[in-house]
C-alpha cells in the first residue's frame, strides 16, 4: 500500500495587506490557527479563487488543507506573524507544482466564522500570476465584483498572493491502518473476504519481519561490540602484566659501606 502524499507547513498569508485595503490582523493568524478543525470546516484549495462545479474542469479542488500554525519571520527587518498550512493535494496539484505552475497562494479568511466572532481559514487559492491576487487587486474596492463573487461570504477577504516553496513527503500509513484498511470494504463474497484476511496476515508477517530483522542487527552490533570490548580488557591485561614486570628504573638502590653499627660514613 503506497503512502499518503502531504506537504511540509509552507506560508500562506502574512499579517498586512489584503486584496481590498483592509489588513490582516495578528490575532485573525493566531485565531485561524487555533480554531481550525477540517471537521468543522474544511478549506479547499481552488484554483483563482474559482470554485467550480465540474470536477474535470480546471477550476476543481486540487487538494484540501489539513493543518495550521503560526511562526514569525522577520521581513524586511520587522518581525510579522505568518499563517503555515499543511495540505492535502491531488495529483494535479503535484503534477502542477512539479512543473512550476501556480506558484502563488492566496488565502480567504472569514474574520468572524459561523458567529464564533473569531477567524477562521475557509479557503486557499493556487494562482500563477500575484499580480491578479496581489498588487492590482489591493487598488480594488471591497465592492468590486470581480472579487466579490468569487467569495463565500462578501465580509471575507483574500490576502495577496505571496510565492511559496510547497514540498511533498510520503506519510507511510502505520500498521493499524493498513490492516484496517483491509476489512473496511463491504459486501464482498466469501472468497473476497478471505483473501483480504491472507492480504491482512501477510501485511503482519512481512511487518513482524522487518521488525525481526532490526532486532537481529541490533543483536549482531551487540555481538560484535562486546567482542571488540573482550579484546581490548585482554590487551589491557597483557600491557598490565608487561609494566609489572618491566625494571623499575626509578627506585634508588641501597647504598653500602658503614660499619655495621648502622651509621653510614662517607667520604668527604
Amino acid at each position: 500500500m503506497a503512502g499518503k502524499t502531504t506537504t511540509k507547513y509552507f506560508r500562506i498569508g502574512t499579517e498586512g495587506a489584503t486584496t481590498d485595503g483592509r489588513k490582516i490582523e495578528r490575532a485573525w493568524l493566531e485565531q485561524a490557527a487555533k480554531n481550525y478543525n477540517p471537521a468543522t470546516y474544511g478549506a479547499r484549495v481552488d484554483l483563482e479563487h474559482i470554485k467550480g462545479i465540474d470536477p474535470s474542469s480546471l477550476f476543481k479542488a486540487y487538494g484540501d488543507v489539513i493543518a495550521l500554525k503560526t511562526a514569525e519571520v522577520d521581513i524586511n527587518g520587522a518581525k510579522k506573524l505568518t499563517l503555515l498550512a499543511q495540505i492535502d493535494p491531488t495529483p494535479d496539484l503535484i503534477a502542477l507544482t512539479k512543473a512550476r505552475q501556480k506558484i502563488y497562494t492566496s488565502m480567504e479568511i472569514s474574520p468572524k466564522f459561523a458567529d464564533t466572532d473569531e477567524a477562521y481559514l475557509v479557503g486557499l487559492a493556487i494562482t500563477d500570476n500575484p499580480a491578479s491576487l496581489g498588487t492590482e487587486m489591493l487598488a480594488f474596492s471591497a465592492q468590486c465584483g470581480a472579487l466579490k463573487a468569487r467569495k463565500q461570504n462578501p465580509d471575507n477577504l483574500f490576502t495577496a498572493a505571496e510565492e511559496v516553496t510547497i514540498e511533498f513527503e510520503e506519510v507511510e500509513p502505520n500498521l493499524l491502518e493498513r490492516v484496517k484498511a483491509l476489512f473496511t470494504k463491504r459486501d464482498q463474497s466469501a472468497d473476497a473476504r478471505f483473501a483480504d484476511v491472507h492480504a491482512a496476515v501477510e501485511v503482519v508477517a512481512t511487518h513482524q519481519t522487518a521488525q525481526g530483522d532490526k532486532v537481529a542487527q541490533l543483536e549482531s552490533k551487540v555481538t560484535a561490540l562486546t567482542a571488540q570490548a573482550g579484546k581490548q580488557g585482554e590487551a589491557l591485561a597483557t600491557l598490565q602484566a608487561q609494566l609489572d614486570a618491566a625494571p623499575n628504573f626509578t627506585q634508588r638502590q641501597p647504598a653500602t659501606g658503614g660499619n655495621g653499627s648502622g651509621v653510614i660514613e662517607t667520604d668527604c
